[in-house]
């Protein structure tokens, strides 16, 4: 039996998010905004309260520095249950702080820096990893999944364990990878889930079919592209399934694709059948997009299935 549902591998950032930005200064060194907040962020944090929330027994494989920043998202963790004694403490690394612009219809801009680029290394802590039923990795191609070693030990060590493998994307910053860089990795892949702009960039096609075409070649078993208010397309060897997205008025679309990301893998581990997890998984998006901050909105799984029987498709 493994101790834990899910662990999440990833990064943890504190994110200051500005709201309704007005571009057009009021003086020579001055802005307004609608509102600024701080909210713990990062793929690895965003997902592991997410899921903690929709009922999973959740820890974070994460690296935090030694200061306020560090503080908070730890602090935040721990107030949503999940489990953060496998956290690596630095002195030298210090918490990435990320700048996020959201504009009024949802969409953002964000500002990362050096901070950003800091890597750890989550194959020292196998352990840490592999007595639960799933990871997440949050996110292939960034710190600190953009050293190909790196990735291939992570995935290797889940997979040999028996623990399902899901990876997230995101568009390089640092260092660049490309597919090719992962051919050792990506078949211990079970899902792996870019969202359509990453999908674009990292196999060349246009079409939601052929970029998980491009995915399915390089081995990894199952792909979902995440279509934004589109919905998603899921695709493996013997099914191709379109979802549309619920209709709602996006206030802040931060940790969304995080949110979708923790429920559909709660609904995996609790037996669901692919169609209906990524039914939930959109449910879980909208939520998250509805409040700003990726951690607002979304309360627990009794929320998300009234959402879906109330819900209406785009």
């Amino acid at each position: 039996m493994k101790d834990l549902d899910i662990v999440f591998i990833g990064s943890a950032i504190l994110d200051s998010i500005i709201k309704g930005f007005d571009p057009n200064p009021v003086s020579s060194a001055g802005y307004r905004a609608e509102s600024g907040t701080l909210n713990a962020g990062g793929e690895a944090v965003n997902g592991s309260i997410a899921a903690s929330k929709l009922g999973m027994k959740t820890a974070i494989l994460c690296s935090l520095g030694n200061d306020d920043a560090g503080g908070i998202i730890e602090a935040d963790l721990k107030k949503h249950g999940v489990d953060t004694s496998r956290i690596a403490k630095s002195d030298e690394r210090p918490t990435p702080v990320t700048t996020i612009f959201v504009s009024e219809d949802g969409e953002r801009m964000s500002i990362t820096n050096s901070a950003h680029k800091n890597n750890f290394h989550p194959e020292r802590f196998e352990a840490s990893f592999t007595d639960a039923k799933a990871i997440v990795v949050g996110s292939l191609f960034r710190a600190p999944f953009n050293d190909a070693k790196v990735v291939n030990a992570v995935v290797k060590a889940a997979a040999a364990n028996g623990v399902l493998v899901i990876a997230d994307t995101k568009l390089p910053n640092f260092a660049v990878l490309g597919l090719d860089d992962l051919a050792d990795s990506l078949p211990y892949v079970d899902y792996i889930t870019p969202n359509e702009t990453e999908a674009k960039y990292y196999t060349g096609e246009e079409d939601p079919e052929k970029m998980a075409d491009v995915f399915l070649s390089k081995g990894v078993r199952n792909v979902i592209i995440k279509l934004g208010g589109k919905g998603c397309f899921f695709k493996n060897s013997r099914e191709s399934i379109y979802m549309p997205a619920f209709r709602i008025d996006t206030v802040d679309a931060t940790g969304a694709g995080d949110n979708f990301l923790a429920g559909f893998a709660s609904e995996i581990i609790r037996g669901a059948s692919v169609r209906d997890a990524l039914t939930f998984a959109c449910a879980c998006g909208a939520i998250c997009s509805t409040a700003v901050g990726s951690g607002t909105s979304l309360r627990d799984r009794q929320q998300v299935i009234d959402f879906i029987e109330k819900g209406k498709r785009q």
